[in-house]
């Protein structure tokens, strides 16, 4: 065995670095459509291109690796694809920030100069998230990569976009968007996230044009949308009310007049006034109700989230407080209403009200309802199928638990709006000829142009009443006029549309293309539960209405990673672990094996330093004990494939049989936290912790008959071992495993454990426990006596039952070595009766012989100390199993856990009371 051998210390970053330069050089994660195997495939998530690699992506990443790897062992034909997202709003603020750093703007720069730039930015850094991936050990097929703007997916895109349309799934319309003023562009309902803030709560009087001294009270956080209002609510039911339907009040502070509508779905009889202004422009319920009652809509603020002048004059606005409202922003123009309202009487009260408040995804600006032309998909026709695909089970998503909340969704899903006002992206397909569409759209002249470069106040519109004419290239000319002057539809997709076709063309669709045929439908998704909606539910609809199938088979969903406490890692907090710096600092595998034994299903991860400190301790273990068995596996020597009949080697290999089933098990339910579990409790406290110790007499004799069959199954068990493992810590693992007799270049393409029916040896596991069992007894008994580890005593040994008797006759050697000590073999009936403190349990009797010089006082105190844990212990485990709330929340299995550490109390509790009664009949005597 002319192996290298193993530094005295283990040093991930020259490991890390060197392996994984060979296993990309050499191909070893190359997939070929060719393949033999079973094809197993997975699409990673594509972060955004501006991002680096955060805690998220590092266990989001962690858990695919390690099914990409286990796959791949098993023999499977392989495809883990990686890539980029172009992420739209992101990356051009990305840009815009560098510009606006050497004073320039994008508009200075005009369209084609900015995509140009940020083509530019994207060469130069937008591959620092692909390099920390590979830091992290990502074993994708590099040789994939691919980006959501580059070529054959852009031309994906514009396929499925063309077709869409001509299915009449596409159209574009005026609707009420999400806006966001600082980006300058429609979002998505999803794209908005909610936050919980203090707002308040303003009372108007809106008086009866036929009675002014009565006046309907209407409650709103936004005094000053009510200038757009265009009619007041009631609920045709509300007997106090109902009478006044087809009526009109007044809206304060203008000249106009508004009729009062019955309205059931907008009003709620139990909440509130009773009474609900409808202002179509700037609320998605009333431009619902609006569309009910046929209501004019009014729109009070432009693109800047500023008051409009021709909005204003629209609605009809007093001249008195119409300059000082002109081109206001949003909380100006409300504090301006209120004092107005409070001079006019028409203010009736004001109060505090909790809200939620919409902001940018992106940029946390608050996100204005807004009324405006944009493209959107018709979705129910898509989702009724993909609802289908997971009732029917083609779709598994793990935890099963998340299944109502996709279908929940789904159910009451919304047209989607994918049209963004901005130039990063992929730019609709759709074009206007100028002429036919010459009062429909307005483009600023040359002079206006240089005056909104300079101030912003001069845009392109396209109205609501354009036709556009969709084609895969510019039209050679309008079928209507015969002109040839077209304009481009200046709206790019929203970045969700290029990703929710992800797992197709990534593959090579709309070609048919060998790695379409082979790796689609894909395997397994994992992601997590925030972009459930964002992009998996999409996928799924895109795939099932473009291939004919499900996008992929399973989708498990993981929790966020936390901080220790629980709360949500940010910045300002300054609870962020950085993944780069644990990985410099504990080793990439450390932090792979934190994060997938801590992926528990519906539980956040609770992240701190010192677990992966505790895996970064793991790995040394790992180390030393392969150094140790180096230095018992010696190079010259032939070893003997005879088999180990030691009770030692058969137990082992009994245990690694059980643990490869349990890994392989795990790993086939996505229980990721198991299988490390699996992994962790057989090497350390298994193999490390009993068998090293058990064979170490062995070992250590060069003459013993059983030293050649008991190398060789050091050798073997941990070479199985590491193949185990390998998909979790791939670079100790290949490391070590470079060092042990082996065929093949890498333990990357080596064949992953599979149960042995041989390996499977009960009566050696049953002998292990009964050792276990007296092994512990001896140890407690030294402990109370306070004996030095190194002391060798006299110990007795003894078991109600004769076959179990003669069992541990047979590992008597065992026994002395383990417990330290001179087995004596004589029957209990012949035992001492004074001087040995004896420990009963499980039908086990262990008697150890009590020396000259022990304080029998200080053994009775530690005795009574140990006695008092083991009650509180109980007492807290009672508890808590006694408890209706813990017993309904926990898993059944940590319940199970609780009963049985309650159960091996009581027992321990029995066996203390005993040695207290010998301890105090020895000082008494």
């Amino acid at each position: 065995m002319n192996a290298p051998q193993l530094e005295k210390t283990y040093d991930p970053k020259a490991v890390e670095a060197r392996w994984y330069e060979v296993w990309t050089k050499r191909g070893y994660f190359h997939a070929s459509p060719t393949h033999p195997g079973q094809p197993y495939s997975i699409v990673i998530p594509p972060p955004n291109v501006t991002g680096s690699l955060h805690v998220g992506h590092a266990l989001n990443h962690s858990l695919q690796d390690i099914l990409i790897r286990w796959r791949r062992m098993q023999g499977r034909n392989v495809l883990w694809l990686p890539g980029t997202d172009h992420a739209g709003i992101a990356t051009q603020n990305v840009v815009e920030r560098q510009l606006m750093a050497e004073g320039a703007t994008r508009e200075s720069l005009g369209r084609e100069r900015f995509i140009e730039r940020v083509w530019q930015w994207k060469a130069t850094s937008g591959n620092t998230i692909i390099n920390q991936q590979k830091q992290l050990g990502e074993s994708c097929d590099w040789d994939r990569l691919r980006f959501t703007m580059d070529e054959g997916l852009s031309k994906a895109v514009l396929e499925v976009f063309v077709r869409l349309y001509e299915d009449g799934l596409i159209y574009r319309g005026e609707r009420l968007i999400n806006w966001c003023p600082r980006c300058l562009t429609a979002l998505s309902d999803i794209e908005v996230e909610h936050e919980d803030v203090k707002g308040t709560l303003y009372h108007i009087r809106y008086p009866l044009v036929d009675d002014p001294q009565t006046a309907l009270i209407v409650a709103t956080t936004r005094p000053e949308t009510m200038l757009g209002d265009t009619a007041v609510a009631v609920h045709p039911d509300d007997p106090r009310y109902r009478h006044l339907i087809g009526k009109k009040v007044r809206v304060p502070l203008t000249s106009r007049v508004i009729p009062i509508v019955g309205d059931s779905i907008l009003v709620d009889l139990d909440f509130g006034t009773g009474a609900v202004k409808i202002t179509p422009a700037h609320d998605f319920n009333d431009f619902e109700a609006g569309e009910r009652h046929g209501l004019p809509r009014i729109t009070l603020f432009d693109q800047d989230a500023k008051m409009d002048p021709a909005g204003l004059l629209e609605g009809m606005v007093e001249d008195s407080i119409l300059q000082s409202l002109t081109m206001k922003p949003v909380q100006k123009a409300r504090a301006i209403v209120v004092e107005a309202l409070t001079d006019r009487g028409n203010l009736e009260k004001v109060e505090d009200h909790k809200m939620a408040l919409g902001k940018c995804y992106r940029c946390k600006t608050v996100v204005e309802p807004y009324l405006s032309p944009q493209w959107f998909v018709k979705i129910k026709p898509l989702a009724e199928p993909a609802i289908k695909a997971v009732e029917d089970g083609r779709i598994r998503i793990i935890p099963e638990g998340w299944t109502n909340n996709y279908l929940g969704w789904m159910r009451d899903i919304k047209d989607w709006c994918i049209s963004r006002q901005i130039w990063w992206g992929h730019q609709i397909p759709a074009w206007y000829c100028r002429q036919c569409n010459a009062g429909a759209i307005f483009e600023p002249t040359s002079t206006e142009a240089q005056g909104e470069k300079e101030t912003g106040t001069r845009r392109l519109v396209i109205t609501k009443n354009a036709r556009p004419i969709i084609a895969r290239n510019v039209p050679a000319k309008c079928d209507t006029c015969g002109g040839g002057n077209f304009l481009r539809d200046p709206d790019v997709l929203d970045t969700w549309f290029s990703s929710a076709l992800w797992p197709f063309s990534t593959l090579g669709w709309p070609e048919q293309t060998p790695d379409l045929k082979t790796y689609y439908p894909t395997s397994t998704l994992v992601t997590g539960l925030d972009i459930l909606f964002f992009w998996v539910a999409r996928m799924i609809m895109m795939g099932l209405k473009f291939m004919g199938d499900v996008p992929f088979r399973d989708v498990y969903i993981h929790a966020l990673v936390r901080d220790a406490e629980g709360q949500k890692m940010s910045k300002s907090k300054g609870n962020v672990i950085d993944p780069l710096h644990v990985m410099e600092q504990f080793g990439t595998d450390a932090l792979r094996f934190t994060l997938a034994s801590m992926a528990s299903p519906g539980r956040d991860l609770k992240l701190a330093e010192e677990r992966i400190e505790g895996n970064r301790n793991f790995a040394n273990k790992i180390w030393n004990a392969a150094r140790f068995a180096h230095m018992h596996l010696t190079p010259t020597e032939e070893l003997h494939h005879s088999a180990d009949r030691s009770f030692p080697g058969l137990w082992i290999r009994s245990r690694l049989n059980d643990a490869i089933q349990t890994v392989t098990m795990e790993l086939e339910a996505y229980r990721f936290d198991r299988a490390t579990s699996a992994l962790y409790q057989f090497f350390w406290h298994e193999y490390c912790d009993w068998y090293l110790e058990l064979i170490k007499p062995i070992l250590q004799d060069p003459l013993h008959a059983a030293g050649s069959a008991t190398r060789q199954t050091l050798q073997d068990t941990l070479e199985v071992f590491l193949r185990l493992l390998h998909p979790f810590m791939p670079f100790i693992s290949e490391e070590i495993w470079q060092t042990l007799p082996h065929k093949g270049e890498t333990i990357v393409t080596q064949s992953y454990p599979v149960p042995q029916a041989h390996w499977h040896e009960p009566t050696a596991e049953n002998t292990f426990r009964l050792f276990e069992q007296t092994v512990g007894l001896v140890r407690t008994a030294r402990a109370l006596l306070n004996y030095p580890p190194g002391q060798e005593i006299s110990i007795f040994v003894a078991h109600e039952e004769l076959a179990a008797s003669a069992v541990l006759a047979t590992i008597e050697q065992h026994l002395a070595h383990i417990g330290r000590g001179r087995i004596s073999r004589l029957p209990i009936s012949e035992w001492p009766t004074s001087n040995v403190l004896r420990l009963v349990a499980d039908g086990i009797t262990v008697g150890l012989s009590v020396e000259h010089g022990v304080d029998l006082q200080k053994a009775l105190d530690r005795l009574l100390k140990q006695i008092a844990e083991t009650d509180k212990e109980s007492r807290r485990l009672d508890g808590k199993l006694n408890s209706a709330d813990f017993v309904s929340k926990a898993p059944p299995e940590v319940i199970a856990d609780h009963r049985d550490r309650l159960r091996a109390f009581s027992r321990d509790r029995a066996m203390l009371t005993n040695s207290e009664q010998q301890l105090r009949a020895m000082l008494g005597a």
